[in-house]
């Protein structure tokens, strides 16, 4: 049994990443600005701290992928 076309596919989708990062612009932007802003001073990053940004860009992501030809 050959792996030869797990590879192909992910490498499909792999090209496609591109594409959904610069359709997610505002939304990878406003996830990396909570990451960032949560994880400044001396408080740690906690779980589900910029869930609602990281939902916003998963949604985003999915969209774009399903729009993506390919």
């Amino acid at each position: 049994m050959s792996g030869r076309g797990v590879w192909l596919r992910a490498r499909a989708r792999l090209r496609r990443f591109p594409a959904a990062l610069a359709a997610c612009g505002d939304q990878a932007a406003a996830y990396g600005r909570c990451v960032a802003a949560a994880a400044a001073g001396p408080a740690e990053l906690r779980r589900d701290a910029c869930l609602q940004e990281f939902q916003a860009l998963r949604e985003c992501f999915a969209r774009a992928v399903r729009l993506c030809p390919g």
